[in-house]
């Protein structure tokens, strides 16, 4: 699996469950705002300027995300971030590891 496969696995995972706990919707389906945020992100992964060589995203210099929607993933990562550790370790131990690597 290459960086943006993870990395949309990733995203992914975070959405579902922000929308599970914020929207009282089924694990398996997302909202509409929810599943539009995930296909936005997976958009934006997919035509990454820096492909498989990427740092994460909030340290890249180029913001591919509009502010609307740049705002909706901060607060998806803010709240789902610090829970990740519990519902998907290995995903988020990966990730931090990346991340400060």
């Amino acid at each position: 699996m290459n960086r943006i496969e993870r990395e949309k696995l990733v995203v992914r995972q975070m959405i579902a469950i922000y929308c599970h706990r914020h929207h009282a919707h089924n694990d398996n389906i997302l909202c509409d705002d929810c599943l539009d945020l995930l296909n936005y992100a997976h958009r934006r992964l997919d035509y990454c300027p820096k492909g498989n060589g990427k740092s994460s995203c909030r340290k890249c210099e180029i913001h591919c995300y509009s502010t609307a929607n740049r705002e909706k993933i901060r607060a998806v990562m803010k709240y789902v971030g610090p829970r990740m550790i519990f519902i998907h370790p290995w995903c988020a131990i990966r990730h931090l590891i990346t991340e400060f690597c």
